[in-house]
């Protein structure tokens, strides 16, 4: 008889969230299947992700339409085995794990382990969702053992396997051998050519976590990565709805649109509402002299167009310095498990930065930035930028930060009371850089003047750091060359 369909839920994905849109399938119903095949693009929050396949087989039911909202631990793909040769496709893919009448069972604790070994270690993955990286103990139950009887062709006797206990899917999942749950750990070691067969995990039980496939990329004798194949071309899909017929009751206006707020504008949303209720915010600001500075990156062009880092990498640079100086404002404050509140200080600053994208504001970070160039920077910004536009920002991009730093003159304005991108403590602006009348050595002159707007969380430091701080800044601005030559 037929084998009873494997149903792999829609996990969590690492990012804390309870929902995905589905952007794209990239396989069809009647298509052939291999563990670990992109089988859909779905949009989370900030980022465009692809969902591999735990199951090799022949896809038998797609849940979802392009453009529907699916939600985390409901059916994503259902998938039909076809035999030992389909199940075993590729050299590390172990057998299937046994079709069997408690399928949903099996797959609702495959989905929640997918979110416990996130939750491990993800962190707060986007602005103003995630999970609180290293908070709190995951619970976690032991389902009664059972026994389970394979599906035989018919006339064919019924063999009972040995009991299987529901608590091993923490460390292993359906259709493959080895100690790895994530479909995220998975395309991340697939794509820098980690063998996860010769890893040892971290994790409970052996269980190879992120971190893992981190250490094994680091490490100088790593293979190269493998050529990723082409994927479909994304047909674009429309955010505006048909508008209803009728008029709205309290303008009297006829209703031309309705937007669903979802996607990025939801967690933008989110998040700007709990920074404004959680965060007692105070600002300051300050007007600088930006001539030299702009003299500077424009002696560095001529003599070499390619690699002159550009306005945004230096102010990173003298942003870095300051925090080193004023600490209070790389910290976040958490809550203890008696309630009381603590500042968690950081070796090390992860440098966000503001990128506008089709899907709206992101803000991927530089990871140790305090230890790179302006040069460095520069191309980490000009990276980080393309992979963010393109909707691939991974959860450590884009919700790994420590500071912010926002440069909102490139649409044409002066200044911005930002809000703080939460759970951070402190945000800086950068207005447009123009010519206005300056005092030079008691001459009036024209100058490259912009502003310095800084946002900061009053629980972490008074007005005294945060002037410091600006201040600090400001003057490397105005004295790049002497700073520069101090950091």
């Amino acid at each position: 008889m037929t084998s009873a369909l494997q149903v792999f839920m829609l996990p969590d994905l690492g990012e804390g969230l309870t929902e995905a849109e589905l952007i794209n399938w990239l396989v069809a119903v009647g298509d052939e299947v291999r563990v670990d095949q992109p089988i859909a693009e779905v949009e989370t929050a900030k980022s465009v992700v692809e969902v591999p396949s735990p199951y090799a087989g022949t896809v038998a039911e797609l849940h979802g339409e392009p453009g529907q909202t699916l939600d985390v631990g409901k059916p994503l793909i259902s998938v039909a085995p076809v035999g030992p040769a389909v199940a075993g496709a590729g050299a590390d893919d172990a057998a299937p794990a046994p079709s069997t009448a408690e399928e949903p069972v099996v797959e609702a604790a495959a989905a929640n382990a997918y979110r416990e070994e996130e939750k491990a270690g993800s962190g707060n993955v986007l602005i103003g969702y995630g999970t609180p990286g290293g908070a709190g103990q995951v619970r976690r139950t032991r389902a009664p053992r059972r026994a389970f009887s394979v599906a035989e062709p018919a006339g064919a006797p019924t063999v009972e396997t040995p009991e299987v206990d529901l608590s091993l899917l923490r460390t292993r999942v359906p259709g493959k051998l080895g100690a790895v749950i994530s479909p995220l750990v998975r395309r991340m070691a697939r794509e820098h050519g980690v063998d996860l067969g010769e890893l040892n995990g971290s994790g409970e039980s052996g269980l190879i976590m992120r971190r893992d496939v981190e250490a094994a990329i680091s490490t100088p004798d790593v293979a190269p990565s493998p050529v990723v194949e082409p994927r479909p071309v994304r047909e674009p899909r429309p955010t505006v709805t048909e508008a209803q017929t009728g008029t709205d009751s309290r303008t009297g206006l006829p209703i031309s649109a309705r937007t669903p707020v979802k996607g990025v504008r939801k967690v933008v949303a989110a998040n700007m509402t709990r920074s404004r209720q959680e965060i007692p915010e105070a600002t300051v600001w300050v007007d600088v002299d930006a001539t030299a500075l702009v003299e500077l990156r424009a002696g560095l062009k001529k003599a070499d167009s390619h690699t002159a880092p550009g306005l945004l990498a230096f102010i990173a640079r003298f942003v870095t310095a300051g925090l080193k100086r004023f600490p209070e404002l790389n910290t976040r404050i958490e809550a203890t498990a008696d309630g009381a509140q603590e500042i968690v200080s950081f070796d090390g600053v992860n440098l966000g930065f503001a990128a506008q994208t089709d899907r709206g504001l992101t803000v991927p970070s530089i990871r140790n930035a305090e230890k790179l160039s302006a040069r460095e920077l520069d191309r980490e910004i000009r990276r980080l930028t393309a992979v963010v536009r393109e909707g691939k920002g991974t959860p450590e991009q884009l919700g790994s930060g420590t500071f912010t730093l926002n440069n909102y003159g490139v649409f044409g304005v002066d200044g911005s009371a930002a809000i703080i991108n939460h759970p951070e403590v402190a945000i800086l602006g950068v207005g447009r850089i123009m010519d206005k009348p300056w005092v030079v050595n008691g001459e009036l002159a024209v100058r490259k003047v912009t502003e310095l707007t800084l946002t900061f969380d009053h629980r972490v430091c008074d007005g005294g750091t945060a002037a410091g701080f600006l201040r600090f800044v400001a003057d490397a601005i105005e004295n790049p060359n002497s700073v520069l030559a101090d950091i």
